[in-house]
């Protein structure tokens, strides 16, 4: 084996990590981020976890992908640690799917059909396949499964190469000698696990030892104990991802390494302690992919029934490893901890949970409106400190999710996923200016409270039907990320709009009477331009909402949205809930 060799060894991984890495995106860009979904939602017990970490690493073909997801997850306090334990066992069972895949390349015979199941037969068609939907094809869809197709045949033929390079070793002796070293249990699994380490991906390091299989050099005695330490390598891609997050997440990662250790010291422990009374005559036997798939399967799926049961003890040993601290027992959650970075290579799963800070970004106004609107009943100065507050709160809402949005748009995106962007970007904007209106309510009482004024009793009766309704638009224009029930959002700001009219109206005429102040009446004015101008960006909210998933972005004509099924009804019922003219 001559320099050039090595040159081709080298490409061939590198062309096989790339295949991997292109087909993983392109199976994550078509789930659109169900994926990561999935995982969030349907673990509700320890073997329906299990089951969907394995299905969805199988998808991915990435241990190390769904780990990270799952860090990502209790980091962002999505997922309970207890639920992380049966995706991250699963996950090594999921791993093995690409070793079955591997294997196929070791198949051999004359006949046809036989031939043609070999991933060096298929993956030239399946790469002009996957080239012509790239090429021609302008659907995102068909260029998704374009990017899986072709990313599965740069992976075989960079496996086909590797194998081709390292061929000629089966010659050297030297060779011969240095893998003898690794038939001994613990040097196998340190090599195993470095390699798997540097490399992070236990699937690709699969696929280097099934490739130097087919030299015909590597027996089983030598192939197993490398199996049981590229599983404790793979572990590194998690614990890396949980530098820099908070304690939980970093169990999440230590439960990973500490399942593999344990799994692999059992294994290692009875399977040499048998072999010593009774030796195994197939660890003298040369290895094959196939051999090498079936040992990595059967190791993965006892090691998962074995532990299975001891979940909450990974748990327990987990907090033993990382203790809680006093400050982390008083945490509670942040609003926004569920922009987690890990996150962002998957843009559909990124945008949902940026659309979910904004959504809280918006709760918080909300509430921070019912505190300032309160002061009419009422003047408090604690609650004037607490609205001034929140202001402060959602102003670094916004600067949080901004940059969490920037951060999405350097990654590919499709054009709904970009629209989608650009509408979360104006309804961050518009909701940080009700926050500062909101504020100025608030301060506007402390204004009347510092000159001793007060409303009348009809104007009081006046500004708490408006404050009512404001309410009442704010909450409809929230529903509106989870659901596009414009007509709702249109039908309250068409109300306060009439109502704001009437308020003013009323005013001249108590200033004419002389039932109201000076210095109240610039309150009232204050205080009802503030609604005003809530309404018209709830109206705008609503109006970019509506259009969230829609390839164009526009402000749609007032009259044009008016004519919404809905609308009519439910204006002429608040008309009537309201008594207004």
């Amino acid at each position: 084996m001559d320099i050039f060799s090595v040159f081709t060894l080298f490409g061939g991984l590198a062309l096989f990590l790339y295949g991997m890495d292109l087909m993983g995106k392109g199976l994550e860009s078509a789930s659109g981020g169900k994926l990561e979904k999935i995982l969030e939602k349907l673990t509700s017990n320890v073997f329906k976890a299990v089951l969907l970490g394995a299905a969805v690493t199988a998808v991915i073909q990435s241990s190390s992908a769904t780990t990270v997801m799952v860090v990502g997850f209790v980091n962002s306090g999505i997922m309970t640690l207890s639920r992380a334990i049966g995706i991250i066992m699963g996950a090594n069972i999921g791993t093995t799917v690409t070793s079955w895949i591997l294997s196929l390349t070791g198949i051999e015979s004359g006949n046809f059909f036989i031939q043609l199941v070999k991933p060096s037969s298929f993956s030239p068609i399946v790469a002009v396949i996957g080239m012509v939907l790239l090429m021609f094809s302008k659907k995102e869809k068909h260029h998704n499964i374009g990017n899986i197709m072709v990313g599965f045949a740069v992976l075989m033929f960079g496996m086909d190469t590797m194998s081709g390079a390292v061929k000629p070793l089966a010659d050297v002796p030297e060779f011969t000698n240095i893998l003898l070293m690794f038939s001994n249990p613990i040097l196998g699994v340190l090599a195993g696990t470095i390699l798997t380490a540097v490399i992070q991906s236990s699937s690709a390091s699969v696929g280097i030892l099934q490739a130097l299989c087919m030299t015909g050099s590597v027996t089983y005695g030598t192939a197993i104990p490398i199996i049981m330490g590229q599983n404790i390598g793979t572990c590194i891609t998690a614990i890396l991802s949980a530098i820099g997050a908070n304690r939980n997440a970093k169990r999440a990662a230590s439960i990973h390494l500490m399942f593999n250790m344990i799994a692999t010291c059992i294994f290692l422990i009875v399977f040499y302690t048998i072999n010593a009374f009774s030796p195994f005559a197939f660890l003298e036997e040369y290895a094959s992919p196939l051999g090498i798939a079936v040992i990595h399967s059967l190791f993965n799926v006892t090691a998962t029934i074995i532990l299975l049961p001891f979940n909450r003890m990974f748990e327990k040993l987990a907090y033993l490893v990382i203790r809680e601290t006093e400050e982390e027992k008083a945490h509670s959650a942040k609003a926004l901890d569920i922009l987690d970075e890990r996150f962002l290579e998957t843009t559909g799963y990124a945008l949902r949970q940026g659309k979910a800070a904004v959504k809280r970004m918006f709760e918080e106004t909300r509430n921070s409106y019912i505190m300032a609107s309160g002061l009419a009943q009422g003047y408090d100065e604690a609650i004037v400190t607490q609205v001034r507050e929140s202001e402060n709160t959602v102003d670094e809402y916004e600067n949080q999710i901004c940059n969490y949005l920037l951060h999405i748009s350097r990654e590919q995106m499709k054009v709904e996923e970009s629209q989608l962007l650009s509408v979360l970007l104006h309804t961050v904007s518009d909701i940080e200016t009700i926050s500062d209106n909101t504020c100025g309510i608030a301060l506007a009482y402390k204004n009347m409270n510092n000159k001793a004024a007060s409303f009348s009793k009809s104007a009081s009766e006046e500004l708490s039907v408006a404050q009512q309704v404001v309410l009442e638009l704010m909450n409809s224009t929230i529903h509106m990320f989870s659901s596009r029930r414009i007509h709702e959002v249109l039908a309250y700001s068409q109300i306060i709009g009439e109502l704001i009219a009437e308020i003013k109206e009323g005013h001249v005429e108590r200033l004419k009477k002389g039932e109201c102040s000076i210095d109240s009446g610039f309150v009232l004015t204050d205080v009802i331009n503030s609604y005003e101008k809530i309404a018209d960006r709830c109206r705008r909210i609503a109006n970019y909402l509506s259009q969230a998933g829609e390839k164009d972005l526009e402000i749609h004509d007032h009259e044009e949205l008016l004519s919404l099924t809905g609308y009519q009804e439910l204006y002429e019922s608040c008309k009537e809930k309201y008594h207004l003219n």
